[in-house]
């Protein structure tokens, strides 16, 4: 594994994802060889990853290959300095989840997206989950908040949700002001 070049290494199994999940191919298991699944474990990261944006990104053209690739970074990051590249044995399923409608100071959604950023950071989401849904890019794109930007604000705050609520807090407050 080149450290130096794993964004290219990125783009190449993200555009491949797209291309494939475009011409019908919805089996994810048959995406990358064997050698492009060692690539993906090393750096962190998942196949169900790829094959969710590229779903999404032939679905609803998005997320395009920058977004992806800096969310995907920051989790990168906290696999190989954080967890020095042992990935975590816990689970993030979608019933641990708070439901949609939740909301804590009065922002709905934030109570699930906390956690699904957390697991993404950590490795743990269940396939079934997906960071970066339509469901958080809305939340996230009414706040202008970047999903990447989203991710190291829950990193800086692992053991503090306060911190990303008033996080999103200013944040609001400042895209209403603008």
């Amino acid at each position: 594994m080149s450290h130096y070049n794993y964004q290219d290494d990125f783009k190449r199994l993200y555009v491949k994802a797209v291309k494939l999940y475009g011409e019908g191919n919805y089996d994810k298991d048959s995406y990358f060889d064997q050698e492009e699944l060692e690539l993906i474990a090393a750096n962190g990261w998942r196949v169900q990853d790829f094959f969710d944006y590229g779903e999404d990104f032939v679905r609803h053209g998005t997320p395009s290959y920058e977004v992806a690739q800096s969310i995907e970074q920051v989790r990168r990051e906290y696999f190989i300095h954080e967890q020095k590249g042992i990935p975590s044995e816990s689970t993030v399923t979608p019933d641990s989840l708070p439901e949609k409608s939740d909301e804590v100071e009065g922002i709905a959604w934030l109570p699930r997206i906390m956690p699904k950023a957390w697991g993404k950071i950590k490795g743990e989401l269940d396939n079934d989950i997906m960071y970066g849904c339509g469901g958080d890019r809305n939340f996230l794109q009414t706040r202008d908040i970047h999903p990447a930007e989203f991710l190291r604000v829950a990193w800086k705050n692992i053991d503090n949700p306060k911190g990303i609520v008033e996080f999103v807090q200013s944040r609001s407050s400042q895209k209403v002001e603008a």
